[in-house]
């Protein structure tokens, strides 16, 4: 065993009342990745001098939108056939089960309702997308917290030991060294957020206008892209993803890193 690993047993509760009742992290993490987000969100759309209101019904919109759509994507994605057979076990979100795509078709879905001429689509879905990313980071660290979604054992000196997770606890797997792939995508995200911030600084102060296409570009080739390449040191989420050539994942992520692909090129193009 490499004695440079990190031995992962952190507590997913913040605090504990009952066997049934409980703070975990995952639930806090998940409400501070939406407050952050809303106010740097906020702050730069009244900067473009966009009206309170429509903020607001922005972030209601990607909140129901990621939050229904993350969980729909879960079940019907991952576990299809259990959650069709248990209906009502779509609502038990406390036993775990969220889906990043889902939510981002969820997000989609919400914001092509709240879209008008006054507000087209893609200028509310950029807003959306600039400060998603480091929503995408507290998810993750609460993924982390929680001992879960991590990756294939490594023998490199920054594998965790996930001592916690449910599968070690039921001896399905060995506590050994395996990559943080929690870690790995937090990474991501946030670089990602970092060069949003970046730009949208440089366009205000220089009042020139956030180009959407750049924004939804970058988020798709980036995000998904990366989210593609972190899933090939990621364990199987479900079964049916171990004879895959793709797992379930990058399948799903394709779609999106060629629709960015395209807003990207079409963002460049425009530029010149």
């Amino acid at each position: 065993m490499n004695l440079l690993s990190v031995i992962w047993n952190v507590s997913p509760y913040v605090y504990r009342f009952s066997d049934t009742y409980a703070i975990r992290w995952y639930g806090v993490l998940f409400a501070l990745g939406f407050v952050f987000a809303y106010y740097i969100a906020y702050f730069i759309c009244r900067k473009e001098q966009l009206p309170e209101r429509h903020i607001n019904k922005l972030a209601i919109a990607c909140v129901l939108g990621g939050v229904l759509g993350a969980r729909l994507g879960h079940c019907l994605f991952y576990e299809p056939s259990y959650f069709l057979s248990n209906p009502v076990k779509l609502l038990h979100i406390w036993e775990g089960g969220m889906a990043s795509h889902g939510g981002a078709l969820g997000v989609i879905i919400a914001l092509l309702c709240v879209s008008s001429k006054e507000h087209p689509f893609s200028k509310n879905l950029a807003r959306a997308l600039m400060v998603i990313p480091l929503a995408g980071v507290f998810f993750r660290w609460g993924n982390l917290m929680n001992s879960e979604i991590y990756g294939e054992p490594t023998s490199l000196p920054w594998g965790f030991i996930f001592e916690s997770s449910p599968e070690v606890m039921r001896g399905l797997e060995q506590a050994v060294p395996r990559h943080p792939t929690q870690i790995y995508e937090m990474i991501c995200y946030f670089s990602l957020f970092v060069i949003y911030m970046l730009y949208c600084w440089k366009r205000l102060r220089n009042d020139k206008p956030i180009s959407d296409t750049f924004i939804i570009g970058m988020f798709g080739v980036w995000v998904f892209g990366g989210r593609f390449m972190i899933e090939f040191l990621k364990m199987p989420q479900v079964a049916f993803e171990q004879g895959l050539l793709l797992n379930m994942g990058q399948i799903l992520s394709l779609p999106f890193i060629i629709w960015g692909g395209i807003a990207l090129i079409k963002s460049l193009q425009r530029s010149k």
